[in-house]
């Protein structure tokens, strides 16, 4: 109970934030009006949207707005802006899971290795990788892989988006089968640049985490009764070391999701960051609220799991 009142305080900053932040803009109603609005009009498209009002009051409006799921129309769009992230949403989903999954599935059993081989050759590469990948900035490692995996050896797509979760949460599961295949090439390039800066820190996360457990009484016990050194390593060291690991995890994911705006625009990914890139040049202020509340409660939401699957994992937390 106490994250989900954090989680509150935290979405009604995020709220305060952007709200706010229209208004040090200079006033809002010049994005409603036309260049060749005529003063009264421009007083009568101010008292009509209610920015005539008191900041507090407006406040209140928009809060008002935002529980019953309306944060204004896209000046863009010409429709609700909560509708338009919504529609967009997807494509940043699923290539936030594909980073994750592949941050994940390659970090894990590079820690494990460079913690069972430290001081080896494996040990120093894994290190070397942590370096590089937590040094080398998102955009540029996106256009070098398009530069030699798109344009030079024409392997892979430069740009685009094959929809596959969007099918599915409409319940068109035969779409989104058929699309599978050709959703997956033009994935690999913006996931990889995604992920490369999560994989080299949780690599080296796990690997801490891996030398600290593998040095525990309980790791000796284990050995000492004969049990397989898969068993060791897996059942008892790993285990432990997935509580700081689990922590990044969560954290990464919403880092990841409200993140990939440059990686979004260098590859033409139809999602949110593109979305957010786009509204911000073309002040659509709503759209830009919008995106960056539902971003704050995905955020939240995922912090909120993190700590129940904390209590899952070590039994302590919920005794503490």
């Amino acid at each position: 109970m106490r994250r989900v009142m954090q989680g509150g305080l935290v979405v009604l900053g995020v709220t305060f934030l952007s709200f706010f932040a229209l208004h040090l803009g200079g006033d809002p109603t010049y994005l409603y009006v036309s260049e060749r609005a005529s003063p009264a009009d421009i007083a009568q498209a101010r008292a009509a949207l209610g920015f005539d009002q008191p900041l507090q009051v407006q406040y209140w409006r928009f809060l008002q707005g935002l529980l019953h799921g309306d944060l204004g129309a896209s000046l863009t769009y010409k429709t609700s802006a909560i509708q338009v992230v919504v529609e967009f949403l997807p494509a940043t989903v699923e290539l936030t899971l594909a980073s994750m999954v592949l941050a994940v599935g390659l970090a894990v059993p590079l820690g494990v290795v460079a913690a069972l081989r430290r001081g080896t050759a494996v040990d120093s590469g894994v290190m070397l990788l942590g370096i590089v990948g937590q040094s080398v900035p998102s955009f540029w490692m996106g256009i070098l892989l398009l530069l030699v995996f798109g344009l030079g050896l024409a392997w892979l797509p430069m740009s685009g988006h094959v929809p596959v979760l969007a099918p599915l949460l409409r319940g068109d599961v035969l779409t989104a089968a058929r699309n599978l295949p050709q959703a997956v090439p033009h994935l690999v390039l913006p996931a990889i640049t995604v992920c490369f800066f999560s994989l080299a820190r949780n690599a080296r996360l796990v690997r801490s985490s891996m030398l600290e457990a593998l040095g525990q009484d309980f790791v000796r016990t284990a050995r000492a009764k004969g049990l397989r050194e898969y068993d060791v390593v897996v059942g008892h060291a790993l285990r432990n070391a997935w509580l700081p690991v689990v922590t990044i995890i969560g954290l990464e994911f919403g880092f990841l999701l409200g993140g990939v705006v440059v990686v979004e625009t260098i590859f033409a990914w139809p999602g949110v960051g593109r979305l957010i890139f786009n509204a911000i040049n073309q002040r659509d202020i709503p759209l830009v609220q919008a995106a960056v509340i539902m971003l704050a409660l995905i955020f939240v939401l995922l912090n909120l799991l993190v700590d129940i699957l904390y209590a899952r994992l070590d039994p302590r937390v919920r005794l503490a």
